[in-house]
Parts: C-alpha cells; sequence; structure tokens
C-alpha cells in the first residue's frame, strides 16, 4: 500500500528556463574513424593545409573534441577560423562558440556576435539560436528579446529543437512578443517530440496548469516522465509532486520520495526543502 504523506505539500511545481547561455554546436560532426585511425586523419589535415573549408571545419572539430587526436583548443580555433573565412557556416557558428566560452582564445562576446551573425545570415540553424541567445542575454550586443525572437523563429521554422524551445518560452514569457500560452505549447510541443528535455517539462507544465491547453494531468505526467527519464532534474521534482498529491496518478509517498530524492541529488532545492518537510533529508 502506498504512503499518503501527512505533511502538507506545497505544491510549487518547476519550470525549466531559458538557457544562460544556450550555445549548440553546429549539427554536422565528424564520426571518429573506425579503421585506419591514423591514415584517416592525416588525409583530412592534408585536406585542411591545401585550403579545403570542409576538412578544416573537421579538423577543428577533433581538435576541439579531442576525436582521433589530443583534444586542443587553440589548435580548434586556428582551423575554424581558415574554414570560416571560406563562409563556412558551421566553422562560422563554432568559431562563436569559441569566443563565446574563451576556448583557446581570449573570451569576447563581440567577436562571438559577429561570426554568430555570418553562420546566421546563411541559415546556419546553431548560429541563428546561439544569436538569439546573445540578444536575450545582452552578451555583446545590447539587449533586445524582439531581434532574438526573429533569429529563434528563423531557427525553429527549419525544426531547431532548442530553438522552438526558447521561442515557446518568449511566447510564454510575453518576451519581444505579447504573451500567448497557445503559441507556447505549439512550440515546446515540436521541441519536446524531438527529445528536448527543457521543453518536455514545460509542456508538461502547461498541461498541469491548463495554459495554452486543456488541462490534462495524465499528458502531463506523461511529458515529465519523458524529461526526467532523461535525467531532468525539474521533472524528476515534478513528478514527485504528482505522485504526492495523486495528480494524473494514484497517490504514491514512496514514489514520490524517490522522484525527490533523484531530484535532491542534482541539486534541485525544492526537492530538498520537499524531503526536509518529510524528515527524508
Amino acid at each position: 500500500m502506498a504512503k499518503l504523506m501527512k505533511k502538507p505539500l506545497v505544491a510549487i511545481f518547476s519550470i525549466s528556463l531559458l538557457l544562460v547561455s544556450g550555445v549548440v554546436y553546429s549539427a554536422h560532426h565528424p564520426v571518429k574513424p573506425s579503421s585506419d585511425k591514423l591514415s584517416q586523419v592525416n588525409k583530412i589535415r592534408e585536406d585542411a593545409k591545401q585550403g579545403d573549408p570542409g576538412a578544416q571545419y573537421i579538423l577543428g572539430a577533433m581538435y576541439r573534441d579531442g576525436n582521433g587526436i589530443a583534444r586542443d583548443n587553440s589548435s580548434a580555433v586556428k582551423w575554424f577560423y581558415q574554414a570560416a573565412v571560406q563562409g563556412h557556416s558551421s566553422a562560422q557558428n563554432d568559431l562563436g562558440l569559441m569566443y563565446q566560452r574563451g576556448l583557446g582564445v581570449s573570451q569576447n562576446y563581440k567577436v562571438a556576435v559577429g561570426w554568430y551573425y555570418k553562420a546566421a545570415k546563411q541559415g546556419n540553424v546553431a548560429g541563428q539560436n546561439n544569436l538569439g541567445t546573445m540578444y536575450v542575454n545582452a552578451h555583446g550586443v545590447p539587449l533586445d528579446y524582439k531581434i532574438a525572437l526573429e533569429w529563434f523563429h528563423s531557427a525553429a521554422k527549419q525544426g531547431a529543437a532548442e530553438a522552438q524551445y526558447n521561442l515557446a518560452l518568449m511566447h510564454q514569457n510575453g518576451l519581444g512578443v505579447a504573451q500567448d500560452h497557445s503559441a507556447a505549447v505549439e512550440w515546446y510541443y515540436k521541441s519536446a517530440v524531438q527529445g528536448h528535455c527543457g521543453a518536455q517539462n514545460n509542456l508538461g507544465l502547461m498541461y498541469k496548469n491548463g495554459q495554452g491547453a486543456l488541462q490534462n494531468h495524465q499528458v502531463a505526467l506523461e511529458w515529465f516522465r519523458k524529461a526526467a527519464q532523461q535525467g531532468n532534474a525539474c521533472s524528476e521534482y515534478n513528478l514527485g509532486i504528482m505522485y504526492d498529491n495523486g495528480l494524473g496518478v494514484l497517490q504514491d509517498g514512496w514514489v514520490a520520495v524517490e522522484w525527490y530524492r533523484r531530484a535532491a541529488q542534482q541539486g534541485n532545492s525544492m526537492a530538498k526543502q520537499r524531503l526536509q518537510q518529510l524528515g527524508y533529508y
């Protein structure tokens, strides 16, 4: 029999927020060689030296990731730059990321914005999303939600899950656009079905609260579970709340505590607080 919680439940749900950086690498990454690794690396290196921008980008990514060769951010920056100045949009985006994070080069938000912009103008979805986050966070550019919204929308239309998530957040919170929960649900869904755990969590909250969609605790529970299975701490806590309060599922205090513990282990402060109320922390 499930244990019923006797201490009062503070049913404050946890929302996944806009990422502080939101940066994403370009989609095309080199595949780690499975055979004759050295000869393949040498071939890529030789093509890069001959000025092939695709090979230069791949070599840069290999240095950045330690993929087949020793990790070396300075060398990654060198090869990204050589590809980027030839107009390679993925190299432009990833070079922007190196400048944003200060990897292999001194951190410089303005330079990062410049490279993101070059990539974004070519339709690179990672560059468009990353440029949007720079405007949201006022990194290297003045704070401007409307411009951020435009770049998120450009990437979201191309199916970029991270941008769809960010666009949903903008609509949900009325940033750069009139608040529109229905639009938020639409974009959260598009991102969530691609496996974005933040979108899955927030979509669950929209269904739980009946915002932009008919209230449905069972559907909310499903989305929380999908995100929690990916290790999303907010969803682990939210699942605990659902089981704790019998929302969309039979009340089960033991299961609730287990989800609270998983969230607390990742530092979720609300989960820690609830466990303290219950005498488990």
